[in-house]
């Protein structure tokens, strides 16, 4: 599984990067460690027989070392609450099943709207006009007005999808994986069908850093398609965006109050350099880190933070969202069921800490900071000056590290917010 020397050769097998972008990507630092990393083997021994899971040791596992690339997909489908731990492999394959037929429903619906949708084509330019007239593009057969306001709205997206400097053709470009036309239409159908089924925040740019990680990690269009929905669960509102305000703006208000709380001399600074807002951070938010870390390095993070954040009615509040759920008084009693808590989540639930906005990718942001406080504070005369140092962070961050900081500053902060 780890071989004698597992190193960049073994994860260069799992994604490899295009020879003439290596000198370009991020330096990656993660590796596979025995006895640290949840290999292949220690995966299906966590299942019982008939395939209910130990999460809890599956959590303790991923938050030491991260997960092999061999079994990746596999375990963030549970991470993110496509099943839940206690199914039985029965209970799952139905549920994988009917999943994939109400993908294969909508991607239907969705074609005879678009004909290239499937076919292995994407479009990058639009179909129709703002006010509905039909474009000729090849694959399309959008022959008259429509005026329909969802269709319009969709098809519009779809133009979207290609015209934020055509995202898909740019999506980790770097990777062998995305030479394949194939490959690009793969993950421009499940960005297309995303914004059909949830036509509140239809498409928003960023979407597509979020997707390709599950495109690669999940061979089924469909099982991609629903990872990629359940990730979207957590991050939706971040890309909820009008005139008024921008989506991360919740979750920038809670850094900002995090700052204030740990490192009041730091939080002035900014607010003195007109950052109070904190929007420098807008990007590291939105998308993940993605920009941040080498792809090997950010699906890492990705799956250390959603180990550490894990609740176990995480499937029960998606499947069942009108069931009541108690996830604070009862269940601090409870150790077992403690356990099958991320470290980030039960520090929540024993303080009983409900606020939404308090992700761990807040923390994390507040980390960097953090590791950056002397130099914004003796060279950051600008807001300029302060992206410029956090700019140094690409490729420079330890995610192991930054998890591991962005606790202990959960930590600082919930002891002071506690305080009278």
């Amino acid at each position: 599984m780890f071989g004698k020397n597992p190193g960049t050769e073994e994860l260069e097998a799992f994604y490899p990067i295009r020879p003439e972008c290596i000198a370009d990507v991020p330096k990656t630092r993660f590796r596979p460690r025995a006895g640290k990393t949840l290999s292949a083997r220690r995966w299906h021994a966590a299942f019982s027989e008939d395939g209910h899971l130990d999460i809890a040791k599956v959590l303790r596992r991923i938050q030491r070392g991260g997960i092999h690339p061999s079994i990746k997909g596999l375990v963030w489908e549970f991470l993110l609450g496509c099943f839940d731990p206690n199914s039985s492999f029965e209970d799952r394959n139905q549920l994988r099943q009917q999943r994939r037929e109400r993908y294969g429903m909508w991607k239907t619906e969705c074609q005879n709207m678009v004909p290239v949708i499937g076919s292995g084509k994407f479009i990058t330019t639009p179909i129709i006009t703002d006010n509905g007239q039909p474009i000729e593009v090849e694959g399309c057969n959008v022959t008259s007005a429509v005026s329909d306001k969802k269709v319009a709205q969709w098809m519009l997206s779809l133009h979207q999808i290609g015209m934020y400097g055509l995202d898909v053709v740019r999506t980790d470009r770097a990777l062998l994986f995305y030479e394949n036309e194939t490959n690009q239409a793969k993950l421009w159908d499940i960005l297309a069908i995303y914004s059909w089924v949830d036509d509140d925040i239809c498409y928003v740019q960023g979407m597509n850093d979020i997707c390709s990680p599950m495109v690669i990690l999940l061979e089924d269009e469909a099982d991609a398609f629903w990872c990629f929905e359940r990730a979207m669960r957590r991050l939706r509102e971040n890309f909820r965006c009008n005139t008024t305000s921008i989506g991360v703006q919740s979750q920038l208000s809670t850094l900002s109050q995090v700052i204030k709380t740990v490192d009041p001399k730091l939080h002035q600074h900014l607010e003195e350099l007109d950052g109070g807002e904190y929007l420098f951070a807008f990007r590291m938010l939105m998308v993940l880190f993605r920009r941040e870390f080498s792809f090997v390095d950010a699906l890492y993070l990705w799956e250390v933070m959603w180990a550490m954040e894990y609740n176990p009615n995480i499937f029960s509040s998606y499947e069942l969202p009108d069931a009541t759920i108690d996830s604070s008084t009862a269940l601090t009693l409870d150790q077992k069921l403690l356990k099958q808590y991320g470290k980030f989540q039960r520090k929540n639930v024993q303080n009983g800490q409900t606020e939404k906005n308090s992700a761990l990718a807040v923390f994390l942001v507040a980390s960097v900071l953090e590791t950056k406080n002397k130099r914004i504070l003796k060279e950051a005369k600008g807001l300029d000056d302060v992206v410029t140092i956090l700019g140094d962070i690409t490729g420079n961050l330890d995610a192991k590290k930054a998890c591991k900081e962005a606790l202990k500053i959960q930590d600082k902060y919930l002891k002071k917010a506690k305080k009278p």
